[in-house]
């Protein structure tokens, strides 16, 4: 496996900002709405200028972004540390469990803010759009990933198992979201989506 890239201790403090940002920004829409949060109360509830909200974010919407990235990205990493040995259906639902279990790091309070945000995104297709490019993120990420594992170039096979199982995965996430009874987790839902994938030919 490669070595990942160091970052930089100037990265690192944007990307404290981005997500401080984007919390914030989480917390206003829920509490106030998402038509009636602007980009400066965002701002100012943060502690920056609005010229640096703007200079992370273009919109509103998109100041949410690494909300969803964070979520969509971690079950990708997921399936990069599962055990060598697995295969790629065991491996897709091991980083599942370990992405989206209740007992994951940080999961619960991550999933709770992408659940409203899908919820409100119901309503808002510049909030739906800030989900499919998170969804395509994670989806390239595990392409990456899938190439690792096969040790292979990035094929027409590799390239749909990525788009089937993250479909699954984004499908299992957003009908818990939808779901209000809390009957199921978003774990137990994507590897119950994985599940019925059957016989799919993974590589």
């Amino acid at each position: 496996m490669p070595d990942m890239p160091a970052v930089s201790l100037t990265e690192r403090r944007k990307n404290e900002t981005r997500l401080d940002i984007a919390r914030t920004a989480a917390a206003l829409f829920v509490a106030d709405g998402l038509r009636a949060t602007r980009a400066e109360d965002i701002a100012r509830a943060a502690g920056v200028a609005p010229r640096t909200f703007y200079r992370y974010f273009p919109t509103k919407e998109e100041s949410v972004a690494p909300l969803f990235a964070a979520g969509a990205q971690q079950w990708a990493e997921a399936v990069r540390g599962a055990p060598p040995e697995l295969s790629v259906p065991d491996a897709l639902r091991h980083a599942v469990r370990e992405a989206l279990g209740a007992e994951a790091d940080g999961a619960v309070e991550s999933l709770e803010w992408v659940r409203s945000l899908l919820r409100m995104s119901v309503e808002s297709a510049a909030l739906r759009a800030v989900w499919a490019d998170a969804c395509h993120a994670s989806e390239q990420t595990l392409l990456a990933v899938l190439g690792e594992r096969a040790g292979a170039a990035h094929s027409l096979d590799l390239r749909l198992a990525a788009a089937v199982a993250s479909a699954a995965v984004r499908v299992g996430v957003e009908t818990w979201a939808e779901d209000s009874s809390g009957s199921d987790g978003p774990a137990a839902l994507a590897e119950r989506c994985l599940a019925a994938l059957g016989a799919f030919p993974w590589p």
